[in-house]
């Protein structure tokens, strides 16, 4: 690891034009595209003009008929939470994907301000598999507290980068595992001035060490930087001078690339990088909401911040800067829930945003929009509980609660997105299902989906959209009504007709959450009490047949199945490859809306053993389908991980063999 290499002189390209935005408008908001040529095809060295580049002639693009391991690798960054090393990971993040290579970034960081341990993983994987692994081919260790435990998060045959600033404790060293040590902090002090930019500037520098390492383009790099401090020209030269500190000491002193590198693909065309919670605010505003109400709560905030800045652009009037939409931050979760019921009572969409702290306060007005029938939409990003849990972890932990929130007997429709695309094509779905059905929604979105950035398909919007209302009635219709029976069933579907408030004296009633009958009258007589609730009873049966359907993959031969929801969907799918190819095929479905209909059922029936793969402790999915559709509960093996961290194929695939291994046994 000491071999010198010949200095590469400083290369970045001239100011470029920034990709171009996808299909649908996200605003401003968080998407990268990869980079394209004129032609539009890859840019071959990520650099505006040929002239820009000049690169040694010991060959920086090494051969990869030696071995190397390309476009297949993961690595690992610690550093301490509020020093900025977000942008640094982020700029590593992009720049890889910009070179068309399928990646992903996993952010595990403390539920603090500053100080505490922050961790940023990355996967690159050629084959696009993206979900967590626990592997890590190179860690970046910036921070002391935690050399023990990155240094033993190391494959062996992997890579340890460090700052040798100050002096390694020997003790830690491992004789399988390589160590990178550069003077970023030293280099750091020498060349800014400020303890703040100093800090800030060490980031960049590791970044630029890893772009000479696992030969990253620089050119790439450089864009991103130019793109985000367009406004900032200062910025832009300070970054360049950290980015090439690193770059430049690690080419001379280190053979570089390492034997794990990166090889310009075109596996991201028409791909963008997007965080779900963005993805699920811009598919609120393509779905018509104009109220959101929301109380802060860790990981669901963002959420109605991307909202708040969508409306600000695609709600406001160029002429006059009329607001049309209204967004109330309330004094807690109850009011917020209660907010988004009235308004959607008052005929507009709206909804709240929130965890799973928030959905256990939300539940007296949930169950008044259940039994009072009205519309509304919860986007519950989860996280870690029970309690206040861990904030800034992930978790499936709230699927019980939400398939049957409040007191009493209710059940309620939710959708399960898999990644931000999802989040966004089931938002819109979440409001005309309310609306249809007048009844609460629920996206269980999660962390892992809701926080971090994910590549997606570019979004595509149809243009013939049109909100479902349901059954609304109009004042002509009120007007040739003999009497309005708010909550009768007219056509044998248990969904009653509505009116809204201020359309026809004819269409006014009583909303309560007490006792009432067909003609929302107070009532405590039984029958007129069971008629109201046998019928919304039915209409969550026929809900079943209108959420998202179940995703079913089957492989020839497979005897075993295997069932997943949300987040988990990558590593399933990951795992069910690798379990194929050692001889354990196994058919798949993924859930993706509750109440289960009739397919799912089907699917448990026809093997003896389906594997149940889920984030929480008590396997809560594996319940609701033991409940929901009374299948025998020693046909569903039970694999659950519930640590806080992003499923990994790994977990699963154990999971499987472990179990077949006993039954062997």
């Amino acid at each position: 690891m000491s071999k010198p290499r010949q200095r590469v002189e400083r290369i970045f390209p001239p100011p470029g034009p920034s990709a171009e935005a996808p299909s649908v408008d996200t605003g401003g908001a968080s998407a990268v595209e990869p980079r394209s040529g004129a032609d539009g095809s890859p840019s071959a060295g990520g650099f505006d003009s040929v002239d820009a580049i000049s690169f040694a002639e010991d060959g920086l693009r090494t051969a990869t008929d030696d071995g190397a391991r390309v476009n297949d690798f993961a690595f690992k960054v610690g550093t301490v939470n509020g020093t900025g090393s977000a942008s640094a990971n982020s700029l590593l993040l992009q720049a890889i994907f910009r070179m068309g290579i399928p990646v992903s970034g996993k952010n595990v960081f403390p539920s603090n301000i500053q100080g505490l341990p922050t961790w940023y993983e990355i996967r690159v994987n050629g084959a696009g598999y993206t979900a967590r692994t626990p592997d890590f081919d190179l860690v970046v260790a910036m921070n002391p507290s935690t050399f023990a435990r990155d240094v033993a998060e190391v494959r062996p045959g992997g890579w340890v980068l460090h700052d040798s600033s100050w002096p390694f404790d020997e003790a830690l060293r491992r004789e399988d595992v390589a160590f990178v040590g550069i003077p970023l902090g030293r280099m750091c002090v020498n060349a800014f001035a400020g303890s703040r930019e100093r800090t800030l500037m060490k980031n960049i520098a590791y970044a630029g060490a890893l772009a000479a390492l696992l030969d990253l383009d620089l050119g790439e790099m450089g864009r991103i930087i130019r793109d985000d401090f367009a406004r900032k020209p200062k910025l832009i030269d300070s970054n360049f001078t950290a980015l090439h500190l690193g770059y430049d000491y690690a080419r001379e002193h280190f053979a570089c690339p390492l034997p794990i590198r990166l090889r310009r693909m075109d596996a991201t065309r028409g791909c963008v990088m997007m965080d779900g919670n963005t993805a699920a605010a811009l598919g609120c505003v393509y779905a018509g909401a104009t109220v959101g109400a929301w109380y802060p709560i860790t990981p669901s905030t963002s959420l109605m911040d991307a909202f708040g800045a969508f409306c600000a652009r695609f709600r406001t009037d160029a002429a006059t800067g009329a607001r049309r939409y209204a967004i109330v931050q309330a004094e807690d979760e109850l009011s917020a829930a209660g907010i988004a019921i009235g308004a959607g009572w008052a005929g507009a969409r709206a909804f709240t945003p929130t965890s799973g702290p928030g959905i256990s306060l939300m539940g007296e007005f949930i169950g008044l929009a259940y039994y009072a029938e009205i519309p509304a939409v919860f986007f519950d990003v989860q996280r870690t509980g029970p309690s206040t849990g861990m904030p800034t972890r992930t978790q499936q932990g709230d699927l019980m609660a939400l398939a049957y929130a409040s007191h009493g007997d209710t059940k309620h429709l939710v959708l399960f997105p898999s990644d931000p695309a999802e989040c966004f094509h089931m938002a819109v779905q979440a409001f005309d299902l309310a609306e249809r059905f007048q009844t609460p929604v629920f996206v269980a979105s999660d962390l892992d989906i809701g926080m971090n950035d994910w590549m997606i398909p570019r979004l595509a919007w149809d243009d013939a959209y049109r909100p479902d209302r349901g059954k609304v009635l109009s004042a002509d219709e009120l007007e040739g009504i003999a009497k309005f029976s708010r909550y009768a069933d007219g056509d044998g579907d248990g969904i009653a007709a509505r009116s809204l408030p201020g359309v026809h004296p004819a269409g006014a009633y009583f909303t309560r959450g007490s006792g009432h009958d067909r003609d929302a009258a107070y009532t405590e007589d039984a029958a007129a009490y069971q008629e109201v609730v046998d019928r919304i009873a039915r209409k969550l049966r026929g809900a079943a047949s209108a959420v998202p359907a179940p995703e079913i993959r089957r492989a020839p031969g497979a005897e075993l199945g295997i069932v997943a929801v949300g987040s988990g969907h990558g590593a399933v799918r990951e795992a069910v490859d690798r379990l194929a190819e050692r001889g354990v095929p196994l058919d798949y479905l993924r859930v993706r809306g509750f109440p289960f209909d009739a397919s799912v059922h089907a699917f448990l029936e026809e093997r003896e053993t389906t594997f149940v793969v889920e984030q929480n402790r008590d396997g809560q999915l594996r319940a609701l389908l033991l409940l929901e559709t009374g299948i025998a509960g020693a046909r569903l093996a039970s694999i659950r991980d519930y640590g806080g961290v992003p499923l990994s194929a790994r977990r699963v695939v154990d999971g499987v063999l472990s179990h077949l291994s006993m039954v062997e046994a």
